[in-house]
Protein backbone atom coordinates (compact mmCIF):
# COMPACT_ATOMS: atom_id res chain seq x y z
CA UNK A 1 0.00 0.00 0.00
CA UNK A 2 1.40 3.72 -0.91
CA UNK A 3 0.89 6.21 1.29
CA UNK A 4 0.53 10.32 0.57
CA UNK A 5 4.50 11.30 1.92
CA UNK A 6 6.67 10.13 -0.65
CA UNK A 7 4.39 9.36 -3.40
CA UNK A 8 5.26 10.61 -7.21
CA UNK A 9 2.42 11.99 -8.96
CA UNK A 10 2.77 12.58 -12.57
CA UNK A 11 0.36 15.98 -13.34
CA UNK A 12 -0.78 16.25 -17.10
CA UNK A 13 -2.38 19.82 -17.13
CA UNK A 14 -5.05 19.97 -20.19
CA UNK A 15 -5.83 23.02 -22.38
CA UNK A 16 -8.92 24.60 -20.36
CA UNK A 17 -9.66 27.57 -18.25
CA UNK A 18 -9.69 25.32 -15.16
CA UNK A 19 -5.86 25.09 -15.87
CA UNK A 20 -5.08 27.44 -12.81
CA UNK A 21 -6.34 24.97 -10.23
CA UNK A 22 -3.89 22.90 -11.31
CA UNK A 23 -1.55 25.24 -9.63
CA UNK A 24 -3.57 24.92 -6.50
CA UNK A 25 -3.49 21.13 -6.65
CA UNK A 26 0.06 21.21 -6.99
CA UNK A 27 0.90 23.41 -3.64
CA UNK A 28 -1.45 21.02 -2.03
CA UNK A 29 0.12 17.67 -2.85
CA UNK A 30 4.04 19.05 -2.51
CA UNK A 31 2.56 20.38 0.80
CA UNK A 32 1.65 16.61 1.65
CA UNK A 33 5.36 15.69 0.44
CA UNK A 34 4.32 14.27 -2.59
CA UNK A 35 6.97 14.32 -5.31
CA UNK A 36 5.10 16.00 -8.57
CA UNK A 37 6.13 15.91 -12.07
CA UNK A 38 3.94 17.75 -14.38
CA UNK A 39 3.37 17.53 -18.45
CA UNK A 40 1.25 20.34 -20.49
CA UNK A 41 -0.23 20.76 -23.49
CA UNK A 42 0.03 23.30 -25.96
CA UNK A 43 -3.52 24.42 -25.16
CA UNK A 44 -2.67 24.37 -21.33
CA UNK A 45 0.32 26.83 -21.72
CA UNK A 46 -2.29 29.26 -23.09
CA UNK A 47 -4.21 29.20 -19.60
CA UNK A 48 -0.58 28.72 -17.72
CA UNK A 49 2.54 29.03 -17.98
CA UNK A 50 5.35 26.42 -17.58
CA UNK A 51 7.47 29.17 -15.37
CA UNK A 52 4.41 28.78 -13.18
CA UNK A 53 4.17 25.05 -13.06
CA UNK A 54 8.16 24.41 -12.39
CA UNK A 55 8.08 27.04 -9.59
CA UNK A 56 5.57 24.87 -7.98
CA UNK A 57 6.34 21.58 -8.71
CA UNK A 58 10.30 21.81 -8.22
CA UNK A 59 10.99 20.42 -10.63
CA UNK A 60 11.04 20.82 -15.15
CA UNK A 61 8.13 20.71 -17.22
CA UNK A 62 7.54 18.56 -20.31
CA UNK A 63 5.87 19.27 -23.20
CA UNK A 64 7.48 17.90 -26.24
CA UNK A 65 7.80 14.26 -27.16
CA UNK A 66 10.53 14.56 -29.40
CA UNK A 67 12.87 16.20 -27.23
CA UNK A 68 16.16 14.28 -28.01
CA UNK A 69 17.38 15.54 -24.88
CA UNK A 70 14.48 14.55 -22.60
CA UNK A 71 14.66 11.20 -24.86
CA UNK A 72 18.24 10.62 -23.83
CA UNK A 73 17.58 11.33 -20.06
CA UNK A 74 14.11 10.97 -18.87
CA UNK A 75 12.53 9.62 -21.78
CA UNK A 76 8.43 9.12 -22.17
CA UNK A 77 8.32 5.71 -21.61
CA UNK A 78 10.35 5.78 -18.46
CA UNK A 79 8.36 9.16 -17.91
CA UNK A 80 5.11 7.06 -17.77
CA UNK A 81 5.79 4.59 -15.25
CA UNK A 82 7.82 6.44 -13.05
CA UNK A 83 4.96 7.29 -10.98
CA UNK A 84 2.72 6.18 -8.78
CA UNK A 85 -0.50 7.33 -10.21
CA UNK A 86 -1.18 9.55 -13.29
CA UNK A 87 -3.87 12.44 -12.64
CA UNK A 88 -5.16 14.76 -15.70
CA UNK A 89 -6.75 18.08 -14.25
CA UNK A 90 -7.70 19.29 -16.08
CA UNK A 91 -9.12 16.53 -18.87
CA UNK A 92 -10.88 18.08 -21.57
CA UNK A 93 -13.15 16.21 -24.45
CA UNK A 94 -9.74 16.27 -26.61
CA UNK A 95 -7.73 14.19 -24.23
CA UNK A 96 -10.45 11.85 -23.23
CA UNK A 97 -10.92 10.90 -26.98
CA UNK A 98 -7.36 10.33 -27.27
CA UNK A 99 -7.66 8.00 -24.49
CA UNK A 100 -10.49 6.15 -25.15
CA UNK A 101 -9.08 5.64 -28.76
CA UNK A 102 -5.61 4.79 -27.74
CA UNK A 103 -4.32 8.18 -29.57
CA UNK A 104 -0.75 9.27 -29.28
CA UNK A 105 0.06 12.05 -31.46
CA UNK A 106 1.78 13.99 -28.77
CA UNK A 107 3.38 13.43 -25.10
CA UNK A 108 0.51 13.84 -22.80
CA UNK A 109 -1.43 11.31 -25.12
CA UNK A 110 1.54 8.82 -25.35
CA UNK A 111 2.16 8.87 -21.97
CA UNK A 112 -1.44 8.00 -21.12
CA UNK A 113 -0.98 5.18 -23.44
CA UNK A 114 2.31 3.93 -22.19
CA UNK A 115 1.81 3.90 -18.43
CA UNK A 116 1.84 1.23 -16.61
CA UNK A 117 -0.24 2.84 -13.33
CA UNK A 118 -3.47 3.56 -13.09
CA UNK A 119 -4.83 7.11 -14.29
CA UNK A 120 -7.46 9.49 -12.28
CA UNK A 121 -8.68 12.42 -14.40
CA UNK A 122 -11.21 15.61 -13.50
CA UNK A 123 -12.51 16.40 -16.75
CA UNK A 124 -13.44 20.00 -17.23
CA UNK A 125 -15.01 21.36 -20.21
CA UNK A 126 -18.32 23.02 -21.28
CA UNK A 127 -22.09 21.07 -20.27
CA UNK A 128 -22.92 20.62 -23.99
CA UNK A 129 -19.24 18.90 -24.73
CA UNK A 130 -19.65 17.10 -21.76
CA UNK A 131 -23.31 15.86 -22.51
CA UNK A 132 -22.30 15.11 -25.91
CA UNK A 133 -22.89 11.16 -26.95
CA UNK A 134 -19.37 11.08 -28.10
CA UNK A 135 -17.83 12.24 -24.56
CA UNK A 136 -20.19 10.23 -23.02
CA UNK A 137 -19.44 6.65 -25.12
CA UNK A 138 -15.32 8.21 -24.21
CA UNK A 139 -16.59 7.98 -20.52
CA UNK A 140 -18.08 4.58 -20.47
CA UNK A 141 -14.98 3.35 -22.35
CA UNK A 142 -12.52 4.66 -20.14
CA UNK A 143 -14.81 3.34 -17.16
CA UNK A 144 -14.63 0.01 -17.78
CA UNK A 145 -10.87 0.16 -18.53
CA UNK A 146 -10.14 1.37 -14.91
CA UNK A 147 -9.63 5.14 -15.01
CA UNK A 148 -10.83 7.09 -12.03
CA UNK A 149 -13.17 9.75 -12.46
CA UNK A 150 -13.12 13.00 -10.10
CA UNK A 151 -16.15 14.79 -11.32
CA UNK A 152 -17.15 16.92 -13.02
CA UNK A 153 -19.31 18.87 -10.91
CA UNK A 154 -22.22 21.47 -11.74
CA UNK A 155 -21.50 24.81 -11.42
CA UNK A 156 -20.92 28.31 -13.36
CA UNK A 157 -19.22 27.81 -16.39
CA UNK A 158 -16.39 30.43 -17.95
CA UNK A 159 -18.78 30.71 -21.13
CA UNK A 160 -21.50 31.88 -18.94
CA UNK A 161 -23.97 28.71 -18.72
CA UNK A 162 -24.78 26.62 -15.93
CA UNK A 163 -24.63 22.70 -15.61
CA UNK A 164 -22.34 19.78 -15.40
CA UNK A 165 -18.99 20.04 -16.65
CA UNK A 166 -17.04 22.07 -13.72
CA UNK A 167 -13.66 20.73 -13.17
CA UNK A 168 -13.79 19.63 -9.27
CA UNK A 169 -12.02 21.70 -6.72
CA UNK A 170 -8.24 21.07 -6.01
CA UNK A 171 -9.33 19.77 -2.46
CA UNK A 172 -11.72 17.12 -4.08
CA UNK A 173 -8.93 15.93 -6.36
CA UNK A 174 -6.70 15.59 -3.45
CA UNK A 175 -8.92 13.47 -1.84
CA UNK A 176 -9.62 11.22 -4.17
CA UNK A 177 -5.64 10.94 -4.96
CA UNK A 178 -5.26 10.24 -1.71
CA UNK A 179 -7.81 7.59 -1.76
CA UNK A 180 -6.18 6.09 -4.65
CA UNK A 181 -3.38 5.04 -3.26
CA UNK A 182 -4.07 3.47 -0.34
CA UNK A 183 -4.81 0.88 -3.22
CA UNK A 184 -2.27 -1.18 -5.58
CA UNK A 185 -1.23 1.29 -8.94
CA UNK A 186 0.37 -0.85 -10.62
CA UNK A 187 -1.23 -2.27 -13.45
CA UNK A 188 -0.26 -5.98 -14.27
CA UNK A 189 -0.27 -7.50 -18.14
CA UNK A 190 -2.53 -10.25 -19.07
CA UNK A 191 -1.50 -13.55 -17.12
CA UNK A 192 -1.43 -15.09 -20.80
CA UNK A 193 1.43 -12.20 -22.56
CA UNK A 194 5.31 -13.08 -21.66
CA UNK A 195 6.88 -11.05 -19.35
CA UNK A 196 8.03 -8.02 -21.07
CA UNK A 197 11.96 -8.54 -21.25
CA UNK A 198 13.31 -4.74 -20.84
CA UNK A 199 15.46 -3.61 -23.40
CA UNK A 200 15.46 -7.11 -25.00
CA UNK A 201 17.67 -7.40 -27.69
CA UNK A 202 19.45 -4.00 -27.09
CA UNK A 203 22.64 -5.71 -26.08
CA UNK A 204 23.08 -7.82 -28.61
CA UNK A 205 26.82 -8.78 -29.09
CA UNK A 206 27.62 -6.84 -26.37
CA UNK A 207 29.79 -8.18 -23.23
CA UNK A 208 28.48 -7.71 -19.75
CA UNK A 209 30.17 -7.89 -16.54
CA UNK A 210 28.89 -7.80 -13.35
CA UNK A 211 29.70 -8.26 -9.53
CA UNK A 212 27.05 -9.82 -7.04
CA UNK A 213 26.92 -10.50 -3.59
CA UNK A 214 29.32 -10.11 -0.33
CA UNK A 215 32.35 -11.25 -0.12
CA UNK A 216 33.94 -13.17 3.00
CA UNK A 217 37.02 -12.38 4.54
CA UNK A 218 38.41 -15.38 6.47
CA UNK A 219 39.70 -14.79 9.81
CA UNK A 220 40.10 -18.11 10.48
CA UNK A 221 39.18 -21.26 9.13
CA UNK A 222 35.56 -20.90 10.56
CA UNK A 223 34.84 -17.30 10.56
CA UNK A 224 35.22 -14.87 8.56
CA UNK A 225 34.07 -11.09 7.51
CA UNK A 226 31.16 -10.07 5.49
CA UNK A 227 27.88 -7.71 5.75
CA UNK A 228 23.90 -9.08 4.65
CA UNK A 229 24.50 -8.48 0.80
CA UNK A 230 22.10 -11.10 -0.08
CA UNK A 231 23.33 -10.61 -4.00
CA UNK A 232 19.89 -11.08 -5.45
CA UNK A 233 20.19 -6.97 -7.17
CA UNK A 234 23.22 -8.37 -8.49
CA UNK A 235 21.85 -11.50 -10.13
CA UNK A 236 19.04 -9.67 -11.78
CA UNK A 237 20.76 -7.15 -13.25
CA UNK A 238 22.99 -9.86 -14.50
CA UNK A 239 19.76 -11.41 -15.79
CA UNK A 240 18.09 -8.24 -16.81
CA UNK A 241 21.38 -7.87 -19.10
CA UNK A 242 21.04 -11.68 -20.42
CA UNK A 243 17.44 -11.01 -21.02
CA UNK A 244 18.90 -7.63 -23.63
CA UNK A 245 21.10 -10.26 -25.60
CA UNK A 246 24.04 -9.45 -23.86
CA UNK A 247 26.99 -12.08 -23.56
CA UNK A 248 26.86 -11.80 -19.58
CA UNK A 249 29.45 -12.90 -17.32
CA UNK A 250 28.57 -12.83 -13.44
CA UNK A 251 31.30 -12.92 -10.65
CA UNK A 252 29.11 -14.15 -7.69
CA UNK A 253 30.40 -13.75 -3.92
CA UNK A 254 29.53 -16.65 -1.84
CA UNK A 255 25.38 -16.33 -2.16
CA UNK A 256 22.23 -18.63 -1.32
CA UNK A 257 20.72 -18.18 -5.16
CA UNK A 258 21.07 -20.19 -8.27
CA UNK A 259 23.17 -19.04 -10.76
CA UNK A 260 20.39 -16.56 -13.48
CA UNK A 261 20.03 -18.49 -16.97
CA UNK A 262 22.20 -17.93 -19.65
CA UNK A 263 24.69 -16.27 -17.71
CA UNK A 264 28.12 -17.70 -17.11
CA UNK A 265 29.02 -17.26 -13.50
CA UNK A 266 32.23 -17.51 -11.29
CA UNK A 267 31.75 -18.19 -7.74
CA UNK A 268 34.59 -16.73 -5.55
CA UNK A 269 34.67 -15.69 -1.84
CA UNK A 270 37.47 -12.85 -0.96
CA UNK A 271 37.76 -9.58 -2.75
CA UNK A 272 41.19 -10.51 -3.98
CA UNK A 273 39.66 -13.58 -5.56
CA UNK A 274 37.16 -11.35 -6.98
CA UNK A 275 39.44 -8.92 -8.70
CA UNK A 276 41.47 -11.26 -10.05
CA UNK A 277 38.35 -12.81 -12.18
CA UNK A 278 37.10 -9.16 -12.88
CA UNK A 279 40.55 -8.62 -14.62
CA UNK A 280 40.22 -12.12 -16.44
CA UNK A 281 37.00 -11.73 -17.63
CA UNK A 282 37.84 -7.92 -19.30
CA UNK A 283 37.09 -6.71 -21.64
CA UNK A 284 34.11 -6.28 -21.59
CA UNK A 285 31.74 -3.05 -22.74
CA UNK A 286 29.59 -2.89 -19.78
CA UNK A 287 31.19 -3.20 -15.86
CA UNK A 288 28.31 -3.14 -13.33
CA UNK A 289 29.88 -3.71 -9.87
CA UNK A 290 26.88 -4.45 -7.43
CA UNK A 291 29.04 -6.58 -5.44
CA UNK A 292 29.14 -4.75 -1.42
CA UNK A 293 33.00 -6.40 -1.40
CA UNK A 294 34.16 -5.89 1.82
CA UNK A 295 36.52 -2.99 2.69
CA UNK A 296 39.21 -4.37 5.08
CA UNK A 297 40.41 -8.16 5.58
CA UNK A 298 42.71 -9.71 8.06
CA UNK A 299 46.45 -9.21 7.67
CA UNK A 300 46.78 -12.49 9.00
CA UNK A 301 44.46 -15.56 8.59
CA UNK A 302 44.50 -18.03 11.53
CA UNK A 303 45.31 -21.17 10.22
CA UNK A 304 43.51 -22.68 13.12
CA UNK A 305 40.39 -22.14 14.60
CA UNK A 306 41.10 -19.09 17.27
CA UNK A 307 39.98 -20.10 20.71
CA UNK A 308 38.10 -18.29 23.40
CA UNK A 309 39.83 -17.40 25.45
CA UNK A 310 38.64 -15.60 28.99
CA UNK A 311 41.75 -13.94 29.79
CA UNK A 312 42.25 -12.57 26.52
CA UNK A 313 40.41 -10.68 23.77
CA UNK A 314 41.88 -11.47 20.42
CA UNK A 315 42.68 -8.53 18.14
CA UNK A 316 43.00 -7.81 14.70
CA UNK A 317 44.96 -6.30 12.68
CA UNK A 318 42.99 -5.00 9.55
CA UNK A 319 44.17 -3.82 5.83
CA UNK A 320 42.36 -2.17 3.23
CA UNK A 321 40.75 -4.82 0.08
CA UNK A 322 41.42 -3.90 -3.36
CA UNK A 323 39.03 -1.22 -4.76
CA UNK A 324 37.47 -3.05 -7.66
CA UNK A 325 35.16 -0.82 -8.69
CA UNK A 326 37.89 2.26 -8.97
CA UNK A 327 40.49 -0.39 -10.04
CA UNK A 328 37.86 -1.19 -13.44
CA UNK A 329 36.88 3.09 -13.32
CA UNK A 330 40.36 3.94 -13.45
CA UNK A 331 41.76 1.58 -16.26
CA UNK A 332 43.71 2.98 -19.02
CA UNK A 333 43.37 0.21 -21.54
CA UNK A 334 40.63 -1.83 -22.09
CA UNK A 335 38.17 0.18 -19.51
CA UNK A 336 34.55 -0.81 -20.63
CA UNK A 337 32.42 1.96 -22.47
CA UNK A 338 30.40 1.87 -19.44
CA UNK A 339 31.09 1.27 -15.34
CA UNK A 340 28.51 1.37 -13.12
CA UNK A 341 29.17 1.32 -9.19
CA UNK A 342 26.54 0.49 -6.59
CA UNK A 343 25.90 2.99 -3.57
CA UNK A 344 24.38 1.45 -0.77
CA UNK A 345 24.56 4.29 2.37
CA UNK A 346 22.78 4.85 5.44
CA UNK A 347 23.00 8.87 5.34
CA UNK A 348 24.13 11.64 3.27
CA UNK A 349 23.12 9.24 0.14
CA UNK A 350 23.21 11.61 -2.60
CA UNK A 351 26.33 13.18 -1.45
CA UNK A 352 28.15 10.38 -0.84
CA UNK A 353 26.85 8.75 -4.45
CA UNK A 354 28.24 11.70 -6.25
CA UNK A 355 31.50 11.81 -4.39
CA UNK A 356 31.71 7.96 -5.38
CA UNK A 357 30.81 8.85 -9.22
CA UNK A 358 33.90 10.89 -9.48
CA UNK A 359 36.52 9.60 -7.07
CA UNK A 360 35.97 5.90 -8.86
CA UNK A 361 35.66 7.32 -12.35
CA UNK A 362 32.11 6.12 -12.78
CA UNK A 363 29.27 6.79 -15.83
CA UNK A 364 26.67 5.85 -13.28
CA UNK A 365 25.89 4.67 -10.31
CA UNK A 366 22.84 3.25 -8.18
CA UNK A 367 22.07 4.57 -4.95
CA UNK A 368 19.56 3.20 -2.66
CA UNK A 369 19.53 3.74 1.39
CA UNK A 370 19.76 1.18 3.36
CA UNK A 371 19.86 2.91 7.03
CA UNK A 372 15.80 3.50 7.84
CA UNK A 373 14.60 0.62 6.49
CA UNK A 374 17.36 -2.37 4.99
CA UNK A 375 16.85 -4.08 1.53
CA UNK A 376 19.42 -6.42 2.21
CA UNK A 377 18.03 -9.78 1.78
CA UNK A 378 14.76 -8.00 0.73
CA UNK A 379 12.86 -8.58 -2.53
CA UNK A 380 12.48 -4.42 -3.18
CA UNK A 381 14.51 -1.32 -4.03
CA UNK A 382 14.16 1.94 -3.58
CA UNK A 383 17.06 3.53 -5.97
CA UNK A 384 18.24 6.88 -7.89
CA UNK A 385 20.30 6.65 -11.08
CA UNK A 386 23.09 9.29 -10.78
CA UNK A 387 24.85 10.57 -13.87
CA UNK A 388 27.22 13.24 -14.65
CA UNK A 389 24.24 14.90 -16.35
CA UNK A 390 21.80 14.72 -13.06
CA UNK A 391 19.93 12.22 -10.83
CA UNK A 392 16.98 9.78 -11.34
CA UNK A 393 14.72 8.26 -8.53
CA UNK A 394 12.84 5.73 -9.00
CA UNK A 395 9.92 4.80 -7.17
CA UNK A 396 9.51 1.09 -4.79
CA UNK A 397 9.67 -1.35 -7.13
CA UNK A 398 10.90 -5.28 -6.90
CA UNK A 399 14.59 -5.90 -7.32
CA UNK A 400 13.96 -7.32 -11.04
CA UNK A 401 12.07 -4.04 -12.19
CA UNK A 402 14.69 -1.62 -10.90
CA UNK A 403 17.64 -4.22 -12.51
CA UNK A 404 15.24 -4.02 -16.23
CA UNK A 405 15.30 0.11 -15.72
CA UNK A 406 19.17 0.18 -15.55
CA UNK A 407 20.11 -2.16 -17.82
CA UNK A 408 17.56 -0.29 -20.14
CA UNK A 409 18.94 3.09 -19.34
CA UNK A 410 22.65 1.70 -20.19
CA UNK A 411 21.14 0.15 -23.18
CA UNK A 412 20.19 3.97 -24.30
CA UNK A 413 23.09 5.18 -23.28
CA UNK A 414 25.70 2.51 -25.04
CA UNK A 415 23.52 2.63 -28.03
CA UNK A 416 24.75 6.46 -28.49
CA UNK A 417 28.78 5.78 -28.66
CA UNK A 418 30.35 3.60 -30.79
CA UNK A 419 31.53 -0.04 -30.68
Amino acid sequence: MTSMPESRILLIIGGGIAAYKALELIRRLRERGVFVRAVMTDAAQKFVTKLSVESLTGNRVYDDLFAPTDESGMGHIELSRDADLLVVAPATADLLAKMAHGLAGDLASTLLLATDKKILIAPAMNLRMWLHPATQRNCATLLKGGVVFVGPDHGDMACGEYGPGRMSEPATILAAIEQALLCETQIPLPAELPHPQTAEGRLAGRRVLVTSGPTHEPIDPVRYIANRSSGKQGHAIAAAAAAAGADVVLISGPVALADPAGVKTIHVETAQDMLREVEAALPADIFIGVAAVADWRVVETASAKIKKDPKQTPSLALVENPDILASVGRRSKDRPALVVGFAAESEKLEENAQAKLIAKNCDMIVANNVGAASVFGGESNKVFILTKEGKDSLPLMSKQDVAARVIERLAALLGGRSR
